[in-house]
């Protein structure tokens, strides 16, 4: 059975640790290694090493590493996606559009040269010049999720080392493979030993990376809950932290829209990758009850078809979930809305498919008239259930929205230019879709909710990132010009 190890220079762990298992099966295929503070302390002590040189180097020397790692990611993409599918459980075809979006932002971070750039002002004042530049942080680390676990990854230390920094990873114990090879690769591309570094473990290695006092900064992706935690822990240890949290994404279906396209683009954000998105569309909200109508009529016999199956499938739509744990969760979920009330148009429970009888499955569930009040509209499921809360107008549609604690994505489905424009302007969500189910930000502009979809100042990837694994510094200078003119008491002034 293979042993994960984690990736610091000199450090072998023993082969002991946490189990990791294929979903689609439930037999163990891994032990991941298991650190703590020890492993921690290596990992962050080899990164400090690191860090002077790698921050001295130039811009487009950092840039032509990004350049050479962009084509080992591509030229390495399925075997990438392989291991992702094998311990996640989500298709190939979907882990492979993971791997193109995370490669995307190792392409931003080949142009980090121009996103270093600062300002100059030359005569701010007489003889006196003004300019200013981004210097890296120092060491930074970065706590990542099961449900991305190559692209969250690739999201995050890109652009901290094309920025200067040295960075330490720690992945997702449930499915650590991919983020492994993808930071070997990393290490093949160029980025010298030590300035990329991975910790495997749980709350032990969390918890010393968020006290350390040579890590500067955390980037973090997962549950809201944790995300909390991550950034009151961060920064009352002297950290910047980004903290991506949890979602509750809303799809507004007007009277208008085209009825077949938005059941089309329902199927995929709710039941792509089994929900398991912090972007996944989890509430349809139809306008009017002869939309909502029409809505659920269309979506009914799309959700009971679909093809689940393992990811060896190609022609499987939707995988197991990433852990028995989390398919029973999801499956009480689905008794919690039934008990609270709701419709149960389509069930998912019991699922069995034949020859994988021992897999996390579970299959489509779609709930019709949910209500504010009930758990399955308030709580994230992060799993293949679609609720319909039905709204009488656009007005209760986006006020429902806004009233929500999350805000992380939402969309609306309209031929009304009109009704999109007031819709974008008023809803208090930080990233929006007109047409659009998943509206994820292409790589050179920026990743991040609003509420409590985030805690921190600054998204990740794109311009945000680059800002977030940076510090300003402005200098103002002059040159002796033979003039003298005595010492001056008052606040300088130009």
């Amino acid at each position: 059975m293979t042993f994960i190890n984690h990736m610091i220079p000199g450090h072998e762990a023993e082969g002991s640790g946490t189990p990791v298992y294929n979903p689609a099966t439930g037999e163990q295929t891994a032990t991941v290694a298991s650190g703590g503070k020890a492993e921690v302390d290596a990992a962050v002590a080899a990164a400090l090493k690191a860090f002077p040189d790698w921050a001295a180097a130039p811009p487009q020397k950092r840039a032509r590493v990004m350049m050479k790692y962009v084509q080992l990611l591509q030229d390495n993409a399925a075997e990438i996606a392989k291991r992702i599918s094998a311990e996640h459980g989500k298709t190939h075809d979907d882990a492979l559009g993971e791997v193109q979006r995370g490669l995307e932002v190792v392409e931003f971070a080949t142009g980090i040269a121009s996103h270093l750039k600062g300002d100059f002002t030359r005569d701010v004042g007489p003889g006196i010049d003004s300019f200013n530049q981004r210097a890296p942080l120092g060491v930074c680390a970065g706590i990542t999720p099961f449900n991305f676990p190559a692209m969250v990854p690739l999201w995050m230390f890109p652009v901290a080392l094309a920025c200067g920094n040295t960075f330490v990873l720690k992945p997702s114990e449930r499915d650590p493979s991919a983020a492994m090879y993808v930071a070997e690769l990393a290490i093949e591309a160029g980025v010298p030993e030590g300035a990329l570094t991975v910790v495997h473990g749980g709350k032990d290695a969390v918890d010393a990376l968020l006290t350390h006092p040579d890590v500067q900064a955390v980037s973090f992706v997962g549950s809201t809950p944790i995300a909390e935690y991550v950034y009151s822990t961060g920064t009352a240890h002297g950290k910047r932290v980004q903290a991506l949290g949890g979602a509750k994404n809303h799809m507004v279906v007007m009277p208008d829209a085209d009825m077949d396209q938005a059941a089309d683009a329902l199927m995929g954000a709710g039941y792509g990758s089994a929900g398991e998105r912090c972007m996944a569309v989890s509430v349809a909200v139809p306008v009017g009850e002869e939309t909502a109508d029409k809505l659920v009529e269309k979506l009914a016999p799309r959700v009971r078809s679909l093809k689940i199956g393992p990811s060896t499938d190609s022609d499987a739509e939707m995988g197991p979930l990433v852990t028995k744990q989390h398919r029973d969760k999801v499956s009480g979920y689905i008794d919690k809305g039934v008990s609270e009330g709701a419709d149960l148009v389509v069930d998912g429970r019991g699922f069995s498919l034949q020859g994988y009888e021992n897999g996390y499955f579970i299959g489509g569930t779609l709930f019709d008239r949910v209500t504010p009040e009930m758990t399955i509209y308030k709580e994230e499921i992060f799993g293949p259930v679609l609720s319909v809360l039905r709204a009488a107008s656009f007005e209760e549609a986006v006020t429902l929205i806004n009233k929500h604690e999350y805000g992380n994505g939402t969309a609306i489905f309209t031929r009304d230019g009109d009704a999109a424009r007031t819709f974008t302007d008023r809803i208090e969500v930080g990233m929006v879709g007109v047409n659009v189910p998943i509206p994820v930000p292409v790589a050179y502009h920026s990743f991040g909710g609003w509420k409590r979809s985030i805690f921190g100042s600054h998204g990740i990837y794109g311009p945000e990132g680059v800002h977030f694994y940076t510090k300003l510094k402005t200098v103002t200078s002059r040159w002796p010009t033979g003039i003298k003119e005595g010492a001056a008491f008052n606040f300088p002034t130009m």
